[in-house]
């Protein structure tokens, strides 16, 4: 039976045939592919050859490709461009993918093949990355129920299929509150004191909305964020700030009920499967390895982060109490008067810098990065078929033309689109169909879009937002691996933010910001003085920004370490773990139920790991700089070792192999002016 999904992409590099595919080809496609994947499963078990890698781990790593693509292809396009019918099928699918895991890692007979491998794996001739993948094997066996008995097996399979559909849901209720808020303006009193940027975007919206007049402000960032920098009306501020807390905080798309239901299935799997927590389970493959060293890691930069933060707190109130005479200083008031403060030390508005940061500059930027690092080169190209009209795609090639993968640029908010950014996969790197396929990588935003007379012009934030996501995207470019699940960036949630984060490095260098910070109008370059003012005002406001992130981390990790049935409310939960870092007034409002990463990601209790992750971008880049950030050398020396690699060796010695000693935790308090 032919499938758009399934069959061979007959297309320029093998890219996905989005035209062709229809909403009715997926539920036939799963079926398809599920009925492919049981036949293989049953060839391994029927084989009577002894079990050995070839017949049994390596089956095992290509067992499902035709259910991958399906999964693949449905759940980017969830994220990506999806309406409400095309978000209801994760109803049949999610289970249905869920059972499959269940029935592979719960199978006996497909565990003691792999079980008779492992046992005698030092007999085996083996490569390395071999290695890696039979040890990777046995564990997922192991972690997900291959030693438990057959009732229990059951019930595992079931907590997993309800797991996979209370993250799609937490994320429909996320996106769904986000588009259902708008506010509708047409006081030119209201507005006053926000950017000619952002009015002119709301006043986009309202147009495009079917309003005559006036500006209309979403939850979308480049929407919300300008107003609660600088919008002056107070009232306005809070308005906003109150829908934004409160937007799956009761109502028609509350998620507190699967919160609640999430974490109970997750400590249920994980007693059953034999850990204390989930967090204990998760954390067996992180780099971080247990809770109290995430515990550890997250109070020694608390002790440093919470006196500074709270001294900063005092400036920017002082402020405020010197300027309005604000008494009663609240959450809403901090973007504000923190602005304010930055504009009077600094004498820097970050606003003046959006006209030298046009998008398509910025792309060109960290193109240009690459080039300079690692020999690559961008082409864009028109012969690839796109999911939405407002995609860029571009060929990769390195300097001696050999082709590398595809890099698919989605900038833009849309209500078809989840919030955030993030990078993901349509093709991973590695071994297929006999093959070894080279990537097809995209990278996602909700940036400033361009209105009637302006193209898009970014924040600072926002180009600091490409430049990791274009870290995250060459780390799954410049994968070289074998295998496919252990190519980048399939690493541990603690590592796979190094490349991410590292890149950002790169932006508050001028010799970077000289290739692409150029005025869009009159191509001056970005004045001296502004990116010297752009460097000197880092390090503003870094011991709040650092109790912002440990914040997270700590709820994170307190939903993950629980007994759930120590847990009250949802809202009481939250209150009591936040007093540790509360520097504010308590307001209505919650961050755990529009926490996606962690109810709807990958990251429950590995929130930590971008603050980890910073520590080792840090260090890293002490290197770089050391070295010069444009060295050949050690550009070559971090894409062989952290880029390239993917999960073949323990990602600690990966990163002893680039810099030579262990990360050290002083050079971001040193980098963030904390010590």
């Amino acid at each position: 039976m032919k499938n758009p999904i399934i069959d061979k992409y007959d297309t320029k590099y093998g890219s996905i045939p989005f035209s062709k595919i229809e909403m009715n080809d997926y539920l036939p496609a799963l079926e398809i592919g599920l009925i492919n994947a049981y036949n293989n499963i049953k060839k391994i078990k029927s084989n009577v050859e002894p079990p050995n890698f070839t017949n049994t781990i390596e089956a095992l790593e290509f067992v499902s490709e035709d259910l991958d693509k399906v999964a693949n292809v449905y759940f980017n396009l969830y994220s990506l461009d999806s309406d409400a019918d095309f978000k209801k099928l994760a109803e049949k699918i999610s289970p249905k993918l869920a059972k499959f895991s269940g029935d592979i890692f719960t199978d006996t007979q497909l565990f003691d093949r792999v079980n008779k491998i492992y046992n005698d794996r030092e007999n085996l001739s083996l490569s390395a990355e071999e290695k890696r993948l039979l040890d990777i094997t046995y564990n997922s066996f192991r972690r997900n129920g291959a030693l438990l008995k057959d009732d229990e097996k059951i019930e595992l399979q079931k907590i997993d299929e309800k797991l996979s559909l209370l993250g799609p849901q937490f994320s429909k209720n996320t996106l769904d509150g986000t588009n259902s808020f708008e506010l509708h303006i047409t006081d030119p009193i209201r507005v006053k004191g926000l950017p000619e940027s952002s009015l002119e975007a709301a006043s986009f919206t309202a147009k495009n909305k079917g309003y005559e007049q006036g500006w209309v402000f979403t939850l979308q960032m480049p929407s919300y964020l300008p107003v609660m920098q600088y919008a002056e009306d107070r009232e306005l501020r809070k308005e906003l700030s109150l829908a934004y807390g409160t937007k799956n905080l009761g109502g028609e798309y509350d998620n507190r009920d699967i919160i609640k239901e999430t974490i109970d299935l997750k400590f249920k799997r994980a007693r059953l499967l034999g850990y204390n927590t989930h967090a204990h389970y998760t954390l067996e493959k992180r780099m971080a390895n247990t809770p109290e060293i995430v515990d550890n890691f997250l109070n020694e930069i608390y002790e440093t982060a919470y006196p500074a933060a709270k001294n900063e707190l005092e400036e920017v109130k002082a402020l405020a109490k010197e300027m309005d005479n604000i008494e009663d200083f609240n959450s809403w008031d901090f973007a504000y008067y923190s602005q304010k403060l930055k504009l009077k030390k600094y004498n820097f508005d970050p606003e003046v810098l959006r006209p030298y940061l046009k998008a398509e500059n910025v792309i060109n930027g960290v193109f240009d990065v690459a080039n300079k690092m690692y020999g690559l080169n961008f082409i864009e190209v028109n012969n690839v078929e796109l999911y939405h009209k407002d995609v860029t795609t571009y060929e990769v090639r390195d300097n001696n033309d050999s082709y590398i993968g595809l890099l698919y640029v989605d900038l833009y908010p849309r209500e078809t689109k989840r919030s955030g950014a993030w990078m993901n996969t349509f093709k991973v790197q590695g071994l297929s169909n006999g093959e070894i396929e080279r990537p097809h990588v995209l990278i996602c935003g909700n940036l400033s879009p361009s209105t009637e007379s302006k193209p898009s012009l970014l924040s600072f934030d926002e180009t600091r937002t490409i430049f990791h996501e274009f870290g995250h995207a060459l780390h799954g470019l410049l994968s070289n691996v074998r295998y496919k699940s252990l190519a980048s960036p399939n690493v541990y949630w603690d590592f796979v933010e190094l490349p991410s984060q590292i890149m950002e490095n790169w932006l508050l260098e001028p010799e970077t910001l000289s290739l692409f910070a150029k005025h869009y109008n009159t191509g001056e370059v970005l004045p001296t003085d502004l990116i010297e003012k752009v460097v000197k005002s880092q390090t503003f406001n870094a011991g709040n920004m650092n109790i912002r992130q440990l914040s997270l981390g700590f709820l994170d990790m307190a939903w993950h370490t629980t007994d759930p049935k120590d847990i009250g409310s949802v809202e009481e939960f939250e209150d009591k773990i936040n007093e540790k870092t509360r520097l504010l007034p308590k307001t209505e409002g919650n961050t755990s139920t529009g926490f996606g990463h962690i109810f709807a990601g990958g990251y429950s209790s590995g929130y930590y790991s971008y603050k980890w992750a910073e520590v080792l971008d840090a260090d890293a880049f002490e290197y770089f700089k050391e070295m010069g950030i444009f060295n050949k050398e050690v550009a070559n020396s971090f894409r062989s070792n952290i880029l390239s690699k993917g999960n073949t060796v323990d990602p600690m010695e990966l990163y002893k192999k680039f810099r030579g000693t262990l990360p050290n935790s002083k050079a971001l308090l040193k980098r963030d002016g904390l010590i």
